[in-house]
């Protein structure tokens, strides 16, 4: 197992120094180093995973990735490491944050009428970020160190989101001065939009679907009598900027670009989560009815999964086989078909599917997550512990793994590895204080040199930036 200081060098290096703040050089200074800007959004990233609302789905968040890395690779700054994630919230809205880290809602997710326009959305902030907007919004705080700018980050964007929010969450770090810049600049915006159309069409996609996306939420608002969506109290436009977007499209084809069906799973997937099962279960059916609206394999898949919530296992067993038929093979639709399985009771069925799904797909983590579940359960621990740690050597982060992870070191009976994995899984969550109970439990628990000598390391890193969270 990696040391926890190896996995959060570039994160958390400088909090080790002096009294936990980084030297952040001439307070005069306007723009921060790349690695400030990391820093600054790996601490935002803690605080955004230990809240209620930061979607832990990994099909989403993937698919979001794979998106975002394709556009991101025609950007100013294609090698930055990029991460993009979804926030549980139905208000439309997307933000980037320094360091390249960038949200998007679920509502937005469900609001754009195609993959160009949410890919217009993603190369918009995509901008923000390669042009260092945010970054340079709070610079003029260097001097408050690098746990107090992540914070101030954090009110920035959730000022930029809520008024209300924004006076707690800003109360005590220079309001003033902050409230001043929670909205970008019409310039921000204008050049977001230029470099956001660039990366667009260099990516293949429609580039009409940015004013097309802008104009519908404009015409919602009027529909909402003033209550304007989030995107747009966020990312301000006037009608000059909308017409500098139309003319620049103009010159270009209008191209219908076929959406992904991930794109479409993933809609129906977050659309199911929205209603209760009942309804979700009548929403699809009616979608596959006489009526027939929507893309068909998109909604059989939504409505397995609803049949699966509605402990309706034979009805989804029926129509799971039909959807494998028309679909091909996915990913997603392979995860779903595997719980299937499960919640029919074929576990020695699963199995055998789950190892030939993970072999075909081993990167797919939500795979991943049931296979290794199914294994414990079935009292494969040396098996499953040994898939996890592929699958953590390229998913360092995952804090679903480290906690499939330390479930199999108990069932070996390995307890300083697995208090060691929980404590993992609690970082990445942001809960330092959890972790560190944990690794205290690690400590208790015995073991090598080597491994004690880890842990201690493990302990000082992490009350160091305990500590420093609490000076902000």
């Amino acid at each position: 197992m990696k040391n926890l200081t190896l996995l959060l060098l570039l994160s958390f290096a400088p909090c080790a120094m002096g009294d936990g703040l980084p030297d952040l050089g001439d307070v005069s200074q306007t723009v921060l180093t790349p690695l400030q800007e990391r820093q600054i959004g790996q601490q935002s990233m803690l605080q955004i995973r230990a809240g209620k609302q930061y979607l832990d789905d990994a099909e989403i968040n993937d698919y979001l990735n794979r998106l975002g890395y394709r556009l991101a690779g025609n950007s100013a700054e294609p090698a930055l490491g990029f991460e993009f994630f979804v926030i549980d919230d139905y208000n439309v809205n997307a933000f980037a944050m320094p360091g390249g880290f960038i949200g998007v809602n679920s509502g937005l997710l469900l609001t754009a009428q195609s993959e160009s326009e949410l890919a217009a959305v993603l190369s918009h902030e995509i901008a923000h970020v390669t042009q260092h907007h945010l970054a340079r919004m709070i610079a003029g705080q260097q001097n408050d160190g690098l746990t107090s700018m992540a914070a101030i980050a954090i009110a920035i964007l959730a000022a930029r989101n809520n008024a209300q929010v924004s006076q707690a969450a800003i109360a005590g770090m220079q309001a003033r001065s902050i409230q001043k810049q929670l909205d970008f600049t019409r310039t921000h915006e204008e050049e977001a939009d230029r470099i956001g159309l660039e990366i667009l069409q260099k990516s293949n996609f429609n580039t009409h679907a940015m004013p097309e996306f802008l104009d519908r939420l404009q015409r919602a608002t009027r529909l909402l009598e003033g209550n304007t969506p989030s995107y747009l109290r966020t990312h301000p436009v006037t009608s000059e900027r909308v017409a500098d977007i139309e003319n620049r499209v103009q010159k270009q084809p209008y191209r219908l670009i076929p959406d992904s069906l991930d794109f479409q799973l993933v809609r129906a997937k977050l659309l199911a989560a929205q209603k209760t099962a009942p309804d979700a279960v009548a929403y699809f059916s009616d979608a596959l009815g006489a009526q027939k609206h929507g893309n068909p394999v998109a909604q059989r898949y939504g409505l397995v999964g609803a049949l699966l919530r509605n402990s309706e296992i034979k009805r989804a067993t029926q129509e799971m086989a039909i959807l494998r038929k028309q679909s091909g093979n996915n990913p997603m639709i392979e995860t779903l078909a595997g719980q299937v399985k499960r919640a029919a009771g074929n576990d020695v069925g699963a199995l055998a599917f789950y190892l030939a799904a993970t072999q075909n797909f081993p990167q797919h983590r939500a795979l991943v997550y049931d296979y290794t579940d199914l294994l414990l359960q079935s009292k494969q621990a040396e098996t499953a512990v040994k898939l996890l740690a592929e699958q953590l050597a390229h998913y360092p982060s995952d804090t679903t793994l480290y906690g499939l992870q330390a479930r199999g070191y108990a069932l070996l009976g390995k307890r300083l590895e697995q208090h060691q994995a929980q404590a993992y899984s609690y970082v990445w969550q942001g809960n330092l204080f959890a972790a560190i109970e944990q690794l205290e439990l690690a400590k208790q628990a015995g073991g090598s040199f080597y491994q004690l000598s880890t842990i201690e390391s493990d302990l000082r890193e992490l009350r160091e930036m305990a500590d420093a969270r609490g000076k902000k």
